[in-house]
């Protein structure tokens, strides 16, 4: 498709893998998955022990997903579906109050899934699909 973009930003982590951070096609945008690395360092934040590490790792993926959002031309308000894969649902509490800081009502449609392992070892990881005004 010639209208394809491929979207690259040093606000969010470099790709870890052979993939695109996001690739904007119309007025379509597929973000990738974002993992809890800070973009700067490319260190994973936070832990998988404490609730506390655990609140951290989830806030960095909003925080990336947020500023991939940012990059492709929208925003978190853009987002019509959101994917995301937790490596113990004990945490599902704990995705729904991040992600109630970081998106408004009415929320975007959601999928929340267990998972027996995620890049870096980390506890979550999170890719959506956002949909601009054009």
């Amino acid at each position: 498709m010639k209208d394809r973009v491929f979207i690259n930003s040093k606000e969010v982590p470099a790709a870890i893998g052979a993939y695109s951070q996001a690739v904007k096609c119309g007025d379509i945008v597929w973000l990738s998955g974002q993992i809890p690395l800070d973009p700067t360092s490319m260190t994973v934040v936070g832990d998988n022990v404490s609730e506390q590490g655990v609140r951290a790792q989830i806030n960095q993926v909003f925080t990336n997903l947020k500023n991939l959002c940012l990059a492709s031309g929208g925003s978190l308000n853009d987002v019509v579906k959101i994917n995301i894969f937790l490596l113990d649902m004990k945490y599902f509490p704990i995705i729904n109050e991040v992600m109630a800081e970081f998106f408004i009502k009415p929320y975007p449609a959601r999928a929340a899934v267990g998972v027996s392992s995620l890049p870096k070892g980390v506890c979550v990881e999170a890719e959506a699909t956002m949909v601009l005004d054009t």
